[in-house]
C-alpha cells in the first residue's frame, strides 16, 4: 500500500506514519504539507490513498480533494481533521473524500479507516452516517448551499471567533480577500451584520 500524508504539522505527519507502519503494509509514503505539494506528489507518484488534513494553508482541503480525484480518480482520499464529522464530513464527502475521521479519535481507528477505504471505498463513523441521515431528513440548506467551500472555511472560523487577520493567516490569503469572502456570505444569506452571521453559523451548528 502507498500512503500520501497531507498536512502542515510534521508531529501529525510523523504520527500517522508511526501509526500506520505498525499496523499496516506500507510500501511507500509521501508527505505534503500544502496542496501544492500534494498536487506534485499526486502527479509524480501512483497512490492508493492520500490521508487528507482540511485546514490547509492556501488553498482549502475541500478544494484540494476535488483537485486530487481529478488527477487521480482510483486514489481513495481519507479525510483526517481536525473538525467535527457535522461540520464538514457531508461537504468532503461531496468533493469527492472516501471517508472522515475526526484527530481526537483513537489511534487505532486510523489504520482501520484506511483499510476500509481501499477495501470498500468508504469509511463512514456513524456520527458521519446521522448527520447525513439529518441532512437528508431537513432536506438541503438553500442558504448554505450558496457557499463555496472557502466562504463555508471562512464562516466556520469567523463563527470560531477568529479575528480577520488571524483568518488570512491561517488560509493564506489577504484580508481584503477575507472581507470580501465575508461579503458576499452577508449578500448570499441575506444577512446584514457579522453577528448575523455568527447566529446563522451558530443555528446550523457549522461551529
Amino acid at each position: 500500500m502507498t500512503i500520501l500524508l497531507i498536512d502542515d504539522h510534521v508531529a501529525v505527519q510523523r504520527g500517522l506514519e508511526e501509526i500506520l507502519t505498525s499496523n499496516l503494509r506500507v510500501t511507500r509514503f509521501g508527505r505534503a504539507a500544502n496542496s501544492r505539494e500534494a498536487t506534485q506528489q499526486v502527479q509524480a507518484h501512483r497512490w492508493d490513498v492520500a490521508v487528507v488534513d482540511l485546514s490547509l494553508p492556501g488553498l482549502g482541503g475541500l478544494e484540494l480533494i476535488r483537485d486530487l480525484k481529478s488527477l487521480q480518480p482510483a486514489m481513495r482520499i481519507l479525510v483526517y481533521s481536525m473538525h467535527n464529522e457535522d461540520q464538514f464530513g457531508v461537504r468532503a464527502l461531496r468533493a469527492g473524500a472516501d471517508g472522515y475521521l475526526t484527530k481526537d479519535s483513537p489511534a487505532d481507528e486510523i489504520p482501520k479507516a484506511v483499510r476500509n477505504v481501499v477495501a470498500t471505498g468508504r469509511h463512514i463513523t456513524p456520527s458521519l452516517a446521522a448527520a447525513m441521515a439529518q441532512t437528508i431528513a431537513d432536506g438541503d440548506d438553500p442558504a448554505g448551499e450558496l457557499l463555496s467551500d472557502r466562504e463555508y472555511q471562512v464562516l466556520q472560523k469567523i463563527a470560531s471567533g477568529k479575528t480577520p487577520t488571524e483568518i488570512a493567516g491561517e488560509l493564506a490569503v489577504s484580508i481584503k480577500t477575507v472581507s470580501t469572502y465575508r461579503s458576499r456570505m452577508l449578500e448570499k444569506l441575506k444577512l446584514k451584520t457579522t453577528a448575523d452571521l455568527i447566529r446563522y453559523a451558530v443555528e446550523k451548528k457549522i461551529v
